[in-house]
This record gives structure tokens, sequence and C-alpha cells, in this order.
């Protein structure tokens, strides 16, 4: 049942770098949990992982050389005079002391911000620019935007962007913006005094920028002190950033670290597309986190001399978002940031060589780049673009030739390339282009491809550009839909596709994508329906129904985001604003877009649409022989596993790939035709039928955590809790900070525990919940119109299988949706809230098994296992499990025979008969009213008889519902797997209290803590008896382990970038495990497991928890959940199992003293909750997994396999952007 609307914003965008983060510390009141009369109070995935890869010695120079910068231009290090092998010379005029080599006059970094009236002039009707925004510019060039805002409420958040990347680097530079980000911001002192005051810094480094951040409360906690001035101070610090050698060394094993970790085969295959889709430019070259042996080899000079070339008054922009005075704020700017000047940084360039060649880089990118041509946030680049014919590509942005002779493009071979298979092209029709690559490797399970069109960004700044970007959006959502519905038909063709173009500052481009995946023997079938599917729509447009439904979508956002207003968080509005500053758009409050919106639909027409959707695939539609489309390059690229025959159905090489490509570009296609879609599932005469049958009865809400029992015609606070008279618990609270949007989360307990406990075959469970998601089909409905129900409803679902309950996930607006027209004229539909209430009620009692939906859910878990035995971490973590839970299947990946054994009666048998109303819990959050929510789910909830789905109960066996116990003693465990890229990792596993404190013999953490201290007062007996007393202790426990690992495993001992420890946190399974897991290199992979058991044994005896420990972990825990407290899916976490006998410690005490419980614990309650883990030598389960060259092949690659890339050491390159993480 793969409902949902369609994402129209870049999933997930890519963070090179990150550094260790603390909590934000948002603040929120909520009142106790008390009856009262009344109610008191009034959408995206992203393609691959992000991954980082390690790099390989033999590619770039020898670890053993002796190196450094100057040296590689060959002057002496500190020589001013010589620069003998500079390649040009820098223009005279900028060679003095005065003048720094990088700064030219260039655009400012404001874009629409920064334009006078008479630069912002359109053609049409202009934007309206947010009001609230400031911006402006220092005396030294350093230029700031300041947002104010209110959510939440006494916090904000300042951004400091640099305007160089990796992309920035020169030839012995690559890997020097991460490092000096590092350096920078890592090892800044002025920074670490925002440590233990609530507040989160972080900061990455992409193609095209770096980024330092802090995110802080208004005041510091304790001695209120104003924090706007301290986190300026550790921004300004970044730019002054002391270099030394005890900082340059910890940072550097920090970044080494780092490229250890991160060499899964999704990064691999990120490089191969980032690679050949930015062949003709820097991109393809310049990955953030660079060579290994230049990094090891950089004295403290070449870092000074990157940073004091880029960091830079006029290289930056500063962002301030947040509950500020913009007016006090600009006068802290200035107090702070004035001082800083481009002359300054220029003096202390120590390197001669690196000064004139980044002269001469200045100068190619003044003259041929798309960053001096549209937007200074853009990196150094020209693109091979690809656009419609006719259409005319702006001068600036056309790729010519340069009026200086600089390869900036780097097109020409350099010593430290990689080994790279030059890439050929070819001339599918007059004027367009491709440019094929494939892929093979070992790993890759499945067959993928991804083809691309570059166009440039246009700047969305007129009532004529909105549209335009409009129709895209509802030309995208009509196909992305279609490719949904075709990728779930009987026989799909391919397991994923998304089609899509975006904006991206970081490429500098619009990248329209076609990203797909299915069995490797089914390719050609795959590329024959997803291009057939663009080319019907480039052809024939959306029908007048599509046109209806998306363009009624987009007014819904705009309108729950209008009404979100300024309830939307710091960290989203900056995200927004940066975005939308980077690409020159406008920045509109969401007030005004609402109205720009809702003007433009008003006179959009179905021939823009399909105008814009021509557009949109007139690269795909060129390359039929007999249609007018694209002139310029495509890109395609395809990754499939190594070693299939040729000659097999799967078998592909680059000629038969084009070919393939080029032949389904000739299919004939036909118009789409409109589906009826319902306006709502269940009829009101149905719904009133059903009531009468079965009359609906309210009964008050039970908890078993000492809570009072509640009245069943009683509104409380913060939630209502009842029962219907079929048995459902019901749980409902307003959340107003998610304006218009809400959650509902139906849970089954049981999940696969419940497969033993019934009787059931290996997996039936988890297979049959995935069978509900593939299908969609009730009542007289068909899984299509199902599903477009669900799109005209913005109605999201994800339905998951854990190993103690099946979960059901709603996201869903509060508002009428499913509307018809717009403005005077429309005709409203239901609410989403309805909607969602009419998909629920369908599910228990109508759903419709259909044996396509069972195959496509078997395929996933084949495909799932198998990708499982190519999976380091996975397969490693698999091997733990094993030992610990003596091969239970519960807690292991379900094999391919068991999933093949399992038939749709089966599946079908086993969910339903976790589908009684007695057994079920409906959570529902958002901002909505309680009375009206309530009603609806009497009617459409409560009319369900109580004897639903009784045909599939099942008699439970009487066993103890618990994690098997750890077999003694404890076992080390050695994994290794072939991959020709070295990477390792290990964990540390042991026994642990489930989330409320239950081991899995059935005692209780609290009783062991009282048991400990017979000398306890009665104040400390009667705190560790509360019901939340063990889930705080846990949740302060993991804080401070992680913290410690961080201090002593990375920091101390320098052999990792993360160690994370964590538990598995069941709640009604007795028992449960806590897992460290470490990335190192193989080299360091035994001490690196060696390190994080000395930091778990320290904590019991050398250095215990101290009482700052605590207050440290009580801010970052407390922050956490005030900050989520924001989200109705996590009101719905919460509410979930407060009324069920199986979780006797959770009930409304769990939200309603968390504070007070988390307040009131000590070191010592830690110091002593800490002995309920299995921490003894004896007890521990360890491993490490290591990566195995496979047998026979030599390091630089021994056979004829095509490679573009061979692992490159870069950070994770997913294309969108940067990932914090």
């Amino acid at each position: 049942m793969n409902f949902g609307t369609v994402s129209m914003q870049r999933g997930g965008i890519l963070l090179a770098v990150c550094l260790a983060a603390l909590g934000p510390d948002e603040t929120a009141a909520y009142s106790s949990f008390t009856p009262s009369l009344k109610t008191s109070w009034g959408k995206t995935a992203s393609r691959l992982s992000i991954q980082k890869v390690p790099s390989r010695s033999s590619m770039v120079m020898k670890d053993g050389d002796s190196f450094n910068l100057a040296s590689f231009f060959g002057g002496k290090k500190g020589d001013p005079t010589d620069a003998s092998s500079a390649t040009l010379s820098a223009p005279a005029s900028l060679r003095g002391s005065k003048h720094h080599p990088s700064v030219r006059e260039h655009i400012s970094p404001l874009n629409r911000l920064g334009k006078s009236k008479e630069e912002l002039a359109t053609k049409s009707e202009p934007l309206p620019m947010h009001p609230d925004v400031r911006s402006g510019t220092l005396a030294n060039g350093l230029p700031y935007i300041i947002l104010p805002n209110k959510s939440p409420p006494g916090r904000f958040e300042a951004h400091l962007q640099v305007f160089s990347g990796s992309a920035d680097e020169q030839e012995p530079q690559q890997g020097i913006a991460h490092l000096t980000e590092h350096v920078a911001y890592m090892g800044s002192r002025k920074r670490e005094r925002l440590f233990g005051t609530g507040s989160q810094t972080n900061a990455y480094t992409d193609f095209h920028h770096t980024v330092f951040y802090a995110a802080c409360p208004l005041r510091t906690p304790r001695q209120g002190v104003p924090m706007l001035p301290m986190a300026l101070d550790a921004l300004v610090d970044v730019m002054e950033a002391r270099v030394d050698n005890s900082r340059l060394e910890k940072e550097r094993a920090a970044v080494l670290s780092e490229m250890t970790m991160v060499n899964t085969i999704e990064y691999r295959v990120e490089c191969q597309i980032l690679s050949t889709l930015h062949r003709e430019n820097r991109l393809a070259k310049r990955f953030p986190i660079g060579k290994e042996s230049l990094i090891r080899s950089w004295k403290n000079d070449d870092v000074r001399t990157w940073h004091r070339t880029h960091y830079r008054p006029d290289n930056v922009l500063l962002y301030l978002v947040g509950d500020i005075n913009p007016n006090e704020a600009e006068l802290e700017i200035e107090k702070k940031f004035g001082h800083l000047s481009a002359d300054k940084q220029a003096s202390e360039i120590k390197i001669p060589a690196i000064k004139e060649e980044a002269s001469n880089l200045a100068d190619a990118l003044i003259d041929q780049t798309v960053k001096a041509a549209q937007s200074w946030h853009y990196p150094p680049v020209r693109h091979d673009w690809c656009v419609p014919k006719g259409s005319r590509i702006p001068d600036e942005l056309a790729k010519e030739e340069g009026a200086i002779d600089y390869d900036i493009h780097l097109q020409k071979p350099y010593s430290l390339d990689d080994k790279v298979e030059m890439l050929n092209t070819e001339e599918m029709t007059p004027g367009e282009k491709i440019r094929p690559h494939l892929y093979r490797h070992e790993l890759l399970q499945a067959f993928s491809l991804h083809l691309f069109a570059k166009r440039p960004v246009e700047p969305i700044v007129d009532m004529e550009s909105f549209r335009r970007s409009l129709s895209r959006r509802i030309a995208l959502a009509a196909l992305q839909i279609r490719l949904n519905v075709g990728g779930r038909s009987d026989d799909p063709a391919f397991t994923f596709v998304e089609f899509n173009q975006l904006d991206s500052a970081r490429e500098g481009c619009a990248v329209c994508s076609l990203d797909m995946t299915a069995e490797p023997s089914r390719w050609k079938d795959a590329i024959r329906k997803s291009l057939s599917e663009i080319r019907k729509l480039g052809l024939y447009g959306v029908t007048p129904g599509e046109m209806e439904r998306y363009a009624s979508s987009l007014m819904t956002d705009a309108e729950q985001l209008a009404a979100q207003g300024d309830r939307i968080s710091h960290g989203d509005q900056l995200s927004h604003l940066m975005e939308t500053v980077a690409n020159g758009h406008t920045f509109m409050s969401p007030e005004q877009s609402y109205y720009t919106t809702a003007s433009a639909l008003q006179s959009l027409t179905l021939d823009d649409v399909n105008q814009a959707a021509a557009e949109l695939c007139s690269h795909i539609a060129g390359m039929n022989d007999e249609q007018k489309g694209a002139e310029g390059m495509c890109i395609a690229v395809a990754c499939m596993p190594k070693g299939i025959k040729e000659g097999s159905d799967a078998w592909c090489d680059e000629k038969l790939f084009v070919e393939t490509i080029h032949e389904a570009c000739q299919l004939a296609v036909e118009p789409e035709k409109d589906v009826v879609v319902p306006h709502t599932l269940i009829p009101e005469d149905e719904v009133a039928a059903a009531c009468k049958e079965t009359p609906p009865v309210w009964k008050g809400g039970s908890f078993t955590d000492g809570t009072p029992n509640t009245a069943p015609d009683q509104i409380t606070r913060p939630f209502t809790l009842r029962r219907l008279g079929n048995g459902i618990r019901i749980g409902i609270a307003n959340n107003p900070a998610e304006s218009q949007r809400g959650h509902l989360r139906m849970v089954a307990p049981g999940g696969r525990d419940a497969e033993r406990r019934l009787g059931f075959k290996k997996g039936t469970m988890a297979i049959g919940a995935r069978t509900m998601q593939e299908g969609g089909a009730f009542g007289p409905w068909t899984r299509e119109q199902v599903e477009l129900f669900c799109v005209d409803h913005l109605l999201m679902v994800e339905i998951n299988c854990s190993e103690e309950d099946l979960t059901v996930d709603f996201v869903f607006p509060t508002t009428n949706v499913g509307n018809v027209g717009f403005g005077d004229d429309v005709q409203l539909g239901i609410t989403g809230t309805e909607a969602v209430l009419q998909v629920v009620r369908e599910i228990i009692v109508g759903f419709k098994w259909e044996e396509d939906a069972l195959g496509r859910s078997k395929q996933s878990f084949r495909s799932s296992h198998e990708t499982l035995q190519k999976n380091l971490e996975g397969l490693t973590t698999e091997r733990v499990m094993e030992a610990m839970t003596g091969n239970d299947d519960r807690f292991l990946s379900i094999d391919v025979d068991s999933v093949n054994d399992i038939t749709l009666d089966e599946a079908k048998l086993a969910v339903m008969s976790q589908m009684l109303t007695k057994d079920l819990e409906i959570s529902l959050a958002g901002d909505f009213d309680v009375n009206e929510t309530l009603e609806m789910v009497f009617k459409y909830l409560g009319s369900i008889p109580e004897s639903t789905n009784e045909e599939y109960a099942r008699e439970a066996e009487k066993v103890k519902r618990a994690v098997p116990p750890l077999p003694a003693p404890g076992r080390h465990i050695e994994l290794e797997l072939e991959d020709p890229d070295p990477r390792a990792v290990a964990y540390v596993a042991g026994s642990a209290p489930n989330s409320w404190g239950f081991l899995s013999d059935g005692s209780t953490l609290a009783q062991k803590v009282l048991d400990a201290d017979p000398k306890a007062s009665d104040y400390d007996k009667k705190r560790r008896s509360h019901p939340l007393f063990a889930h705080v202790a846990l949740s302060l426990l993991s804080e401070i382990i992680n913290r410690r690992l961080f201090s002593y495993v990375r920091e101390r001992k320098q052999l990792t970038y993360d160690a994370n420890f964590s538990f598995t946190g069941f709640e009604r399974l007795l028992g449960s495990w806590f897992l460290v897991t470490v990335t190192a290199s193989k080299e360091k992979a035994e001490k690196a497991l060696q390190a994080c058991k000395e930091t778990l044994a320290a904590l019991r005896k050398s250095t215990p928890i101290t009482v700052d420990n605590v207050e440290s972990a009580k801010r970052v825990v407390l922050n956490r959940f005030d900050g989520e407290l924001r989200t109705s899916q996590y009101w719905t976490q919460l509410m979930t199992g407060l009324q069920e006998e199986q979780i006797p410690l959770k009930g409304p005490l769990s939200v309603t003293d968390f504070h007070a419980v988390v307040e009131s614990i000590t070191a010592k309650d830690l110091q002593l909750s800490l002995e309920t883990l299995g921490l003894n030598n004896d007890q521990l389960y360890t491993a490490i997994g290591r990566t195995n060259k496979p047998e026979g092949l030599s390091p630089l690659e021994d056979d004829d396999e095509e490679e573009l890339v061979r692992a490159a050491p870069v950070i994770g390159m997913r294309r969108g952007g940067a990932l914090t993480g």
C-alpha cells in the first residue's frame, strides 16, 4: 500500500564532513495530565545512502614521500623569491603584500537580497520579498542576512558559509578544505565555551562551500549570559583560526579515520555517477576528502595558506535566524567581524608558489565559470548543457574557451589523478549526444540506471518564472505517480524509479535525473518501461484530472506552510533561506508564498503544464529519430553485478546499453487515460448503517503505571486516552506546532515474536506486513484508485513489522483536501483526518490480499537478504546476533528459502491474526480540534464489530516474551568479506535491560539498584521506584557512554572517526542488548575494539560517572525531548503503549513526569544502573569484520571490467548537498 504524495524537494542534502554535535535545547511547556471539561488548546527520500571512501595509496603519492605544498611547485617553503615552477604569473597589481591573491570583483553572495530596485526589475510582476529579512555588508566586504523567527522561542542559529570547498583546491591541495574545516572549528577554544549550554555546533565541507554553525539558546542555562556574542566569537575564531602542531595532528587523525569508515558499495556507486556526470569540469576530480598521502604530509603552513587564501570577508556569508532583535544582531556582527580584512589574511600566506597559483585560479574563475556568471555560491565550473531545441543558453553560461590560458576545468591529465577510463560520447540524434558509462562490482546485486541532463538554473524572481516552476512541479508529480503505479503492476519491470529536476547550488546547475533499479535479467524491460512513460508525458502532457489533482496538492502545501507561519523551525527556515539565496530565487514569507501560489494557479492552464512537461522530457523525447527534442549532452550510467555471463538476459555492455536506450525511445506510446478517483472511500450512508448495526461506545482509559483511570466523556491534557467498546485503545493529542498536519500510528502487538508463539513460519509476519504495504485495494476500489485517493488527500503511509509489533504510520493534513477548483469556486473535499480514518477502518475490516503484492514483498526480502551477504556492517552484526541469541529466528534476517516458502494465505493469516480490535492501539496527534477528531474516531472505528477478524485468531503458546539469555561465556567473532577495498568494523555487545528496565529473567533495574544500596534514604527509594526511573536512567547512560567513547577512542586514542553506543530498546520483550559500533582501518580495528572495552571498564572502576557527566547528559536528553515534542510523530510514539498491559511501567506519567524524573537522577543512580549491563569480560560478545581482497585481484585491477574511479578517496557525495550527521 504505497500510498503517498510525491516529494517536490531534493531529498537528503549531502554532508561531506561533520563534527560532533550536542543536542538542541528547545523548551516547551505542557500542562499536567488532569481532567478538563473542554479542550484547552486551540513529506522523501534520498536515492542512496551517504557514504565515504578511503583512498588507495597506489593512486597517489607514496606515503613515505617527503612533501609540502611548496615542494610540489618546486619552490622552497617560506622562500618568497622562488616560485619558478608556477604555471603562470599572477597579475603584477595583485602581487604586493597589500593585495590578496584571490580577491576579485564578483557578484554579491546576497544575490537578490543585495540588488538595487533597478536591478530587481523584471519583465513580469516581481515576487515579493520576505518583509522581515534584513541583509547588509560590512565595510570590509563581509555580507550578512538576519531573519527573526520565533520557533522555537529563546533560541537562534548562526551559520558562517565560506564560499570555497573542494572544487577550489589546487592540485596539491586535494582534501585540504575538509582538513582546514576540522582545524578551524573542531579545535576552537571559543567553540568549546558553547559546550554544556544546550548548544549544537557542527561544520561540513562540500564541493562549493564550507559551513560552520552554532545553534544556541539566547542565554546560558545557569548564569543567563547572552549567547549571541559567544556564538559569533566561535565563528570569528573560524576566520582567525590558529594552526599549531597539536591541533593539526589531532584533526589529521580524525580525517584519516573518516576515510576508513565510508567506503560502502552505495558510496562507490555515487562516485561513479558524479564522476561521469561532471566529467567536463572540476567536480569529477575534486571530491572533499582528498588524497590520503597528501593529507598525511601537510604541515602547518600548508593548512594556514589554504585558510588565509579563502577565509576572507568578501568570500563568506553570515546567516542569523532565530528569536533575535535584528538591530542588536547587526551591532554585534559589526563588533565581532568588523576588524577582519583580506589584506591581513594575505600577509600570512607563507607559501608564495601557492599564492601565485591561487591568483591564476582566481583569474580563470572570473573568466569562465558559473560561479562568476550566475552565483558566487556555485563551484568554479562550466557544464555541458542539454536543453530543448530552440532554447537559448545565456551567453555568460555558454561553455566557451576563456580568454585566460588556464586549465580550470581539469581536462588535462595530472600526476595525482586516479586511474580513469576515458569516456566516449555517441550521437543519438542530430544535436543530441550521450555519454554512457558502465560500472560493475561484486557487491552489487541489482541493475540501476541513472540518466541525466544538466540545465541552467532559472532564478524564480517574478510571476512568470514562478508559474513555470509550478508547472514543472505538477508535471513531475503526475509522472512520478504514473511510474509508481506502473512499478507496482502485476509484473513490474523495475523495483524503484524516480524522475525529478532540482536546482543544485553545490553543482551549479539544475539536474534532471532518472534513477531506476531492476532485477539484472530485466534491465531492458525496465529501461523501455521508464523511458516510455517519460516520453508519453513529454508528448501528450498531463490529463485534466492530473492537472486538477496536483494543482490542488500544491495549494494545500502552500496553505499548510502559511498556517505554520512563524512556527517553522529555525533550522528549516535557514535551510530554505540558504538554498533560495544561493540559486538567486526570491525568498518569500510563507504567507506571501501562499497568496502567490493561489494567484498563479488560478491562471495556470493545461497548456502551460504540458509545455513544462515537454521541456522536462525533451532530452529523452529527443532520442526518438522522428521527434524534435533537445540538443546537448545526456549522461547515462548503468551499475550492475560483476561476473554476468555474456549472452545471458542480464548481460550488458556499453554498445548494448546505448542501443537499448535508443530503441526504447522509438517505441509507440499512447496518451494517459484519466482514472476515476473517489472523493470518499466510505459513503456517509454506509457509515450510518455501520453505526446502527454496531453502536459505538466510549469507555474510560485504564493504566498500569499508577495513573488513575480516566472517564469516557472527558478531555484530558496533554492527551486524551480512552477505549472504544470494541476494545481499541485510543490516544489523541493536539499539537499546533505542526500547522494543519497530523500523524496517526496504529500498533498491533506481536511482530516477529508472534511468529513463534502463534506457530507461523519464519518470516511470515514480516512478509505479510510488506505485502499489505505493497497492496492497497479494499471495498469496491482498486489499488490504483486507493493510491490516487491517498495522493489527492496527501496521505502517506508506512507499514512495518518489528520483533515485537506491527505498526502502521500515517502522515496526513488536518484540513479539507481533495478540493476541486480555487478561490470562490472551490468545492471542499473531506479533511485529511477523516480520509486517514477511512483508510484505517478499511485496513482492519476490508483489506484485499493480492498475489502480485505478495510477489513484490517476497522480492524485496530476497533482495535484502542477498544484499546483507555483501554488506560488511550488516553481515557482521548478523553473526553477532546469531551468537547472542542461539540463532533465534525472531532477531535474524529471513533467508531466501524461507521467503520463497510463504504463501499468500499464510501471510494473510499471520497479519490478520494481529488485527483483533481488543489488541489494537491507535494514537493520533496533530493540529486539529480534539472533540471533532474524537467524533470521527467514534463513528469510523467505534462501529467496527468486536468480533472482526476473530476467524484468524490463534491460541498463543504460553512462553515468556523475552530475549534469550546470553550463552556464557561470551565469544569473539572474526568475519572476512571479499571486497577489493580495505574496510573494517568492530562491535562490542552484551545484555541489558529493556527500555523500561526489565531484564530477560524478569528482574528489574530499579530493584537491582535498590538492592545494591541498602542504606538509601526513603527519598531515594521513592525516586527509584518511579515507573519512569529505569527508562530515564538508561537514556542518560547512553549519552554518557557515547561521550566517553568520543573522548577516549576518537579524541585521545585517535583510532576512529566514530564510535557509537546504543540499546536495542525493546518495550514488550523482557531484556535487551547494548551494542558499541566502531569503524576503523583494518590495521587499527583490534586497537579500536580494545579501546571501546577499556572505555566501558573505566566507567565502572577507574573513572566513574561524575556529576558533570550527569548534568551534561540531562541537558541533552531534556533538549531532545522538548524538541521532539514539537512533532506529531513523537506524540504518537509517546502515546503508544500507555494503555497496554504488556508494557506495565509505561503510562501517562512517562510524559507528565519526564522532566522531574530526569532532574532527580544522580551520579550514584547511574553508577548502580550501569551494573545491570553485562559488562564483565566473560559476558561480552565482540566481533571484527574486515574486507579481504578477492583472490587473484591485483592492487590496480587485473581484468577488463570498466572502471571510472577505483575507490576514489572521497567523502560521501550523495547528489543534493551536504548531510549533517
